[in-house]
């Protein structure tokens, strides 16, 4: 199993400035080989590019200062958008060509297999890299004793800070998933009420104002500062933090929300959302955009897989529309947030029978016989409103506090 690891790195000023050229020669390098394969007539193999680097470093001093293994992950970066945009075409999206990357375009670079150590200098731990040195980095976890770093990929933030993301290979295989899940949970996302599952847990969204309100002072402030000027910078870096601030904090709560339900659920059933698709509905784009609704669902995907939980996304079409209970489609604008059945006068929260109806959808197609009289029989449990700020990750140091 990989896992990734993210560090905070602390360069000494020279080491900085020796970073920031290294990166900007890994971003000419892309350039080059983005028009070495505008010019010619079919693609070249990656390795056949890639074997083209000693010849380069005969003419071209400045690869010589960057370790051979951050080259050769350049090359791959370029072919590995290739495929990317190979892949949208073929799902039948309109794609362009690859676009020459600018300074703020690039700002990382990755060490592959070798080239890097992790040292403990006087108490201090520090990263060593090839042709740079030792960076000071702040461990704040530990990597696991059998785990074996097999990548590092170096990155400077619009923040202007530096941080290492460490992929590990933990060397652990995946748990097996049961083949009869006993405890199932289907999970309806929105916005006001971020996730209604089919427990009767009803999670609030993030409450923000305070730090999108900051964010808008800041760039108030920021277009009152002449472009390229040195307060301009310094400006454009608290613009920056702000986002930085909320982009981290809504990380945080879909981490601990995904990993609640990855480890305490046999199945997790989720509605296969369009969320390309539905950014370019007329109304309330915005608040989509910052419900962040697909990473969720991917963060929720490899903690199943991880856990051994089964993940089961489902046909979202009329999951709202349909009675849990008797499968009635009854149409309801948005602003009805309860579901009242004409038919079998069944009646629960609009949210909630949505879940029902995902969970069932869900244990169908995973072969999981249900009772048909799931709802009304066994009844809704009333539904627990959580706030956001109550979503605690399972074994956190605050989740052991309390129940000490």
């Amino acid at each position: 199993m990989q896992y990734n690891y993210k560090y905070r790195l602390e360069p000494p000023n020279g080491i900085c400035q020796e970073l920031l050229r290294h990166v900007d020669i890994c971003r000419q390098l892309y350039n080059h080989c983005l028009f070495k394969l505008n010019e010619s007539d079919d693609i070249p193999a990656r390795y056949k590019l890639q074997g083209q680097l000693p010849g380069l470093k005969s003419w071209w001093d400045d690869l010589r200062d960057v370790h051979s293994k951050v080259l050769q992950m350049v090359v791959k970066r370029v072919y590995d958008n290739l495929s990317t945009l190979k892949a949208q075409k073929e799902n039948g999206r309109a794609v362009g060509m690859l676009k020459w990357k600018r300074p703020r375009d690039y700002r990382s670079l990755t060490y592959n297999q070798t080239g890097f150590k992790l040292k403990n200098t006087s108490g201090r731990p520090t990263l060593w890299l090839s042709k740079l040195g030792e960076i000071p980095i702040h461990l704040h976890r530990d990597i696991p004793e059998n785990a074996t770093i097999k990548q590092i990929t170096v990155k400077q933030e619009p923040t202007g800070n530096w941080f290492a993301t460490f992929a590990v290979d933990i060397g652990e295989e995946t748990p097996e998933k049961p083949d009869i899940p006993e405890k199932c949970v289907g999970i309806d996302v929105g916005i006001v009420k971020y996730a209604h599952d089919t427990d009767g847990h009803a999670v609030e969204s993030l409450d923000l104002r305070d730090e999108r309100e900051r964010l808008e002072r800041e760039q108030r402030k920021l277009s009152r500062k002449q472009h390229g000027s040195n307060n301009y910078e310094k400006q454009r870096r608290q613009v920056a933090k702000c986002h930085v601030n909320i982009r981290r904090k809504r990380r945080d709560f879909l981490h601990k929300l995904s990993n609640y339900y990855a480890r305490e659920y046999d199945l997790v059933a989720v509605e296969d959302l369009n969320i390309a698709g539905m950014m370019q509905f007329d109304s309330n784009s915005r608040n989509r955009a910052a419900a962040a609704w697909g990473t969720f669902l991917r963060m929720l995907n490899y903690k199943c897989e991880r856990e051994g939980t089964h993940y089961v996304a489902v046909d979202p079409r009329n999951t709202t529309k349909e009675c849990a209970s008797c499968g009635v489609k009854t149409d309801k604008p948005l602003w009805v947030r309860e579901h009242s059945c004409p038919s079998c006068e069944f009646e629960a929260d609009r949210d909630a029978n949505a879940a029902w109806n995902i969970l069932a959808r869900g244990l169908k197609k995973v072969g999981v016989v249900h009772s048909d009289s799931m709802p009304v029989e066994t009844a809704l449990p009333t539904d627990t409103v959580v706030s956001a700020k109550r979503v605690i990750e399972t074994g956190s140091p605050l989740c052991n506090a309390q129940s000490a």
